[in-house]
């Protein structure tokens, strides 16, 4: 049997697939605090084949859009899905996202069921919702 080759334990992590992976790298770097763990370019040089980022402690996996493994044509709009972080401070994480380029899906409040909790949604069209436990008064 092969020895494993990744550094991140098996679960299940997001894996997202963007046109332009350079550029979202670098925004969720500014937005989300992400640190770039490991990047393949394809044999193209352009492209982003894969990469690791951890943003908040979790692995997210990242890759440009190859149409010519898809079938072509555009790429469907990500759906259905949203990414959450659990975080200390929504305010904080939420003023620099949006700083970032993120746009406001649903404004940042305190909820009925005990979280500061808002989503965003990403240039490349990812949704992601931020959240943290409200003070207890």
């Amino acid at each position: 049997m092969a020895e494993p080759t990744s550094v991140i334990p098996p679960g299940v992590y997001p894996y997202l697939s963007v046109s332009g992976g350079a550029a979202a790298i670098a925004f969720y770097v500014r937005a989300f605090g992400a640190v770039e763990e490991f990047k393949n370019l394809a044999d193209d040089g352009a492209r982003i084949l894969h990469a690791r980022l951890r943003i908040n402690g979790a692995a997210v996996l990242l890759s440009d859009d190859f149409p010519e493994y898809r079938g072509g044509g555009d790429m469907p709009a990500p759906s259905g899905v949203t990414i959450h972080l659990e975080v200390d401070d929504a305010d904080l994480w939420w003023r620099r996202a949006v700083q970032a380029g993120a746009t406001v899906r649903m404004e940042l409040a305190d909820q009925f069921w005990g979280d500061r909790y808002g989503q965003l949604v990403d240039p490349f069209g990812h949704t992601w919702s931020i959240g943290a436990p409200t003070p207890k008064g």
